[in-house]
């Protein structure tokens, strides 16, 4: 959607001229209390989710506030907020976040699932809401460390060495092997690594907490998630921080589970999406998480498309930073023909990544029940980042965010902040647009 210059995106709620926000109003499915399956059908949820659906609409304001037109289209769509112990529900991910009005900015931010636009919130089992909602994004540039590794490129027949290799060069860093927006070099060689080996290197970090042989998550040809990487699954990997990973197959369920990564085939791994040579790519370059404080943070992405995990690690230790991955939703996984960005949770700090980086026990704190999210996103050549409440928990985070200009070359419109609990924005939450250059994260007392 092109804007005249001469006008602002405004966010306002359908049916009104006043730009709000609201709270989505989260459903339980009272029918899925006993359900442990993995599989998310018509009208049904697992105990383990919430299902929120969004409408979005766009208003245009000039710089006086009048409205001036409003879109014609709208569009649904149902995400699914995990809420316990089980394996998440694997439906749309990240596709807006709520935010808060940002005011006084030379441009004020659009909202949008695929594009800027503006929202409404209509709820299933028969309930309904209203809220408005932004969509973010962000991207890095902060150096991260080097760890030198390979992937095999051995063929069939040497596969069992090189492949021995490749698993052990980068098993246990967080880090990745390679220079902040930098590489890769090598292409992954399908049918050469065999599916009980992890194919560490290029930006591919193992995961070795969740004792699934390095694996993010596997997805299994019965629908169920878990164990080693067997023949016919899909099995996940976790990227560098700043990287995504770029395997998942163009065919989805048709039931809104989302499956992302190498499939096992004949005993040997193979691209499940070959349009990309390699298994990680860079994000946008828009976003960096800057620490302040004397404790380290685990903050945990989830594993999307996939089991919706939130395991992938970007572990900030005291006074140091590292890139914050910001997806170009322009280009990465869409949802049933919608985009999707990323979403973060954010643990308390002295939360290591073994015990932070995990599907949570209720009430615990730490992975799905941390106290705060992340969001980052990028669409139309602006990055929206947003800090965001996680329903599952109300208790505050012990250290403080604010999400500000890396420098004096980088423009940020909107102000966002989370200090003592309390967001800048309202209880929603806020959101940033960087529309030049990049964004922090400040962790700060």
């Amino acid at each position: 959607m092109k804007i005249n210059a001469s006008l602002v995106a405004a966010i306002s709620l359908i049916g009104t001229s006043t730009t709000v926000t609201a709270l989505p109003f989260f459903a339980f499915d009272k029918l899925s209390k006993d359900c442990t399956t993995t599989v998310t059908t018509s009208g049904h949820q697992h105990k383990r989710a919430i299902a929120v659906e969004y409408v979005y609409e766009t208003v245009l304001v000039d710089n006086k506030g009048n409205t001036v037109t409003q879109a014609n289209q709208q569009t649904a769509i149902t995400t699914t907020v995990p809420t316990s112990t089980l394996q998440p529900v694997n439906a749309i991910e990240d596709v807006s976040f709520k935010a808060s009005t940002i005011a006084n900015t030379p441009t004020t931010i659009p909202t949008a699932a695929g594009e800027p636009t503006t929202v409404q919130e209509q709820i299933q089992n028969q309930e309904q809401t209203t809220s408005t909602t932004q969509q973010i994004q962000t991207t890095s540039t902060e150096q991260a460390v080097q760890i030198p590794t390979t992937t095999s490129t051995a063929q069939a027949s040497t596969a069992d060495a090189s492949s021995s290799a490749s698993s052990s060069s980068n098993s246990g860093s967080y880090y990745g092997d390679l220079s902040s927006f930098s590489g890769p070099t090598s292409e992954f060689q399908d049918g050469t690594i065999r599916c009980s080996q992890f194919p560490s290197g290029q930006g591919v970090i193992s995961v070795d907490w969740l004792n699934e042989g390095g694996w993010s998550g596997v997805e299994n040809t019965d629908t169920s998630t878990g164990g080693s990487c067997a023949e016919g699954s899909y099995c996940s990997y976790a990227c560098q921080p700043g990287m995504s990973k770029t395997q998942w197959p163009s065919d989805q369920p048709s039931d809104g589970r989302s499956v992302g990564g190498l499939l096992c085939q004949n005993g040997y791994l193979y691209r499940s999406n070959t349009d990309s040579n390699y298994l990680c790519e860079w994000g946008v370059d828009a976003a960096i998480v800057v620490s302040e404080l004397s404790q380290d943070v685990a903050i945990c992405r989830t594993d999307y498309p996939g089991t919706e995990n939130m395991v992938i690690p970007t572990f900030v230790t005291a006074g140091n930073s590292l890139p914050l991955t910001v997806v170009d939703q322009d280009t990465y996984y869409s949802w049933q023909g919608m985009k999707t960005s990323a979403q973060y949770y954010v643990n308390n700090a002295g939360v290591s990544v073994q015990d932070g980086c995990i599907w949570g026990d209720s009430g615990s704190g730490v992975g799905n029940w941390a106290p705060l999210n992340f969001g980052a996103g990028s669409t139309g050549g602006i990055s929206y980042l947003s800090l965001i409440p996680n329903p599952n928990n109300g208790s505050p985070l012990n250290f403080n965010v604010k999400i500000v200009a890396a420098d004096d070359q980088s423009t940020v419109n909107g102000e966002c902040y989370y200090e003592n609990g309390s967001f800048s924005g309202g209880s929603d939450g806020c959101t940033v647009a960087v529309t030049s250059g990049r964004a922090k994260f400040v962790l700060y007392n």
